[in-house]
């Protein structure tokens, strides 16, 4: 599967934004779909998490209560939607999949297959 993530972009502190991760090749029905970010010098890090059914979600943290995830299997389309962007949030966001139907350890990048190439987000304070 090919994964196509787009929406990122250049915002100041407190704004919004809403990342898409779009699937092609096959279906991602049957897939758990994360999210990761990677901010400049910094490791990748987990953000969050979606099963397939989308009633088990994963957050990290850092973005619990700001950033939510969300998927429209019938678009095979997964989103993240991002309130109060901080500075700190500055990253190149990449979305995964994996399969199966449980979380499993959603933060583990390592499980996850499939890899869209990352879409850039910067928060200016």
């Amino acid at each position: 599967v090919q994964l196509q993530a787009s929406g990122g972009g250049l915002v100041q502190a407190g704004d919004s934004l809403t990342l898409s991760c779009a699937a092609s090749g096959r279906t991602i029905v049957n897939n758990v779909m994360g999210w990761f970010r990677q901010a400049p010098g910094k490791e990748r890090e987990f953000v969050a998490a979606i099963t397939w059914s989308g009633g088990s979600t994963a957050y990290a943290d850092s973005v619990k209560g700001r950033f939510t995830i969300s998927r429209d299997n019938t678009k095979n389309t997964v989103y993240l939607q991002m309130n109060s962007l901080k500075p700190e949030d500055t990253a190149v966001y990449r979305c995964a999949g994996k399969t199966g139907r449980t979380l499993g350890f959603p933060n583990d990048a390592r499980g996850y297959r499939d890899w869209g190439q990352g879409t850039l987000v910067t928060v200016s304070s």
